[in-house]
């Protein structure tokens, strides 16, 4: 099997709506080689429901598979009303192109996110659980569904974990901070995601201790990053309803590539901000895949069986 792709949860439920949410299922998925997950969400809405693209509204994402965590996303902040680059669009396109995309639509909505998984699942029935938080949108939602998709495929080379994020209270100066890193995740740093509490670039210079000697301005690192390129995509149904909106930035984040930094400390910073405000750090972790297949509970005590000696033990004698 190279790539395949399976339909495992369609409903009109998981949805957003004018008041803010929070959605949570659990669906079963066949085992194999689990590429990535793909959230498709349609709404049919009154106008201006969304002013720029889906994502805006998405809060937070967790998913586990199997009893462990692979996916932890927290937006810095969420909003109908912020009519640019969402934090959580920009986020997935920072770990590849196309992840998060939609087609541009006033009243009609229809949204897709690809989420990175990699991981091998054994034969047999797995369990995806899933959370997500949606913030209000600015006007009433009809109708709409939710569908969730798996992608399997035998060449994917790398698993992802999107770790917990460590916040950080600045208070509009220069200071250090720690990013910790969980334990018992294999792999290595693949990025950092960097977001402020509002639609703001408060964070102005930045700084991995072991990998600069001085303090990276903002655009600089937005230069590294690619999105000084018109990296950040993202739908706007006010100024076309048939094209992708291009930008240099999502005011507020930073997608910071860290190269594969090792896991063997937890990552420090020094930051320096234009105002206090609350920061956090998500950890994006990449490791090869060697080929192994998850993990299932193994028998460690052996079961032996002997017909001729069970015929002796229900008699007197013994083998």
């Amino acid at each position: 099997m190279a790539v395949k792709y399976t339909l495992i949860e369609s409903n009109t439920t998981d949805i957003p709506g004018a008041a803010a949410t929070t959605i949570n299922r659990g669906v079963n998925c066949p085992g194999g080689g689990i590429d990535e997950l793909i959230f498709r969400f349609t709404t049919a809405n009154t106008t201006n429901a969304i002013l720029a693209d889906f994502g805006n509204i998405v809060s937070s994402m967790r998913i586990v598979l199997n009893g462990s965590t692979v996916f932890d996303f927290r937006s810095g902040y969420a909003s109908a009303s912020n009519n640019a680059a969402s934090s959580f669009g920009y986020f997935l396109n920072s770990l590849g192109h196309g992840r998060a995309v939609e087609v541009p639509g006033d009243t009609a909505k229809e949204a897709f996110f690809r989420i990175p998984i990699g991981r091998n699942v054994p034969a047999g029935v797995s369990r995806v659980e899933y959370t997500i938080g949606f913030a209000a949108t600015a006007a009433a939602v009809a109708s709409g569904t939710c569908q969730l998709w798996v992608r399997y495929n035998d060449n994917f080379q790398t698993t992802t974990t999107i770790a917990n994020a460590t916040s950080f209270t600045a208070s509009g100066t220069t200071e250090q901070v720690v990013v910790r890193m969980p334990q018992g995740v294999p792999g290595t740093l693949a990025g950092l995601y960097i977001q402020n509490d509002s639609a703001a670039d408060e964070v102005t210079q930045v700084r991995i201790i072991s990998q600069s000697d001085f303090d990276i301005p903002l655009d600089m690192v937005r230069a590294f990053n690619g999105d000084l390129m018109n990296g950040v995509v993202y739908a706007d149904d006010d100024i076309s309803g048939t094209a992708q909106q291009f930008a240099i930035s999502s005011v507020g984040n930073l997608f910071l590539p860290t190269f594969g930094l090792t896991l063997d400390d937890d990552v420090r910073l020094t930051v320096t901000t234009s105002a206090a405000t609350t920061l956090t750090f998500t950890p994006c972790i990449t490791s090869p895949v060697n080929g192994q297949g998850e993990l299932v509970g193994r028998q460690t005590q052996p079961v032996v069986t002997n017909v001729a000696s069970s015929v002796l033990d229900a008699t007197t004698e013994s083998a």
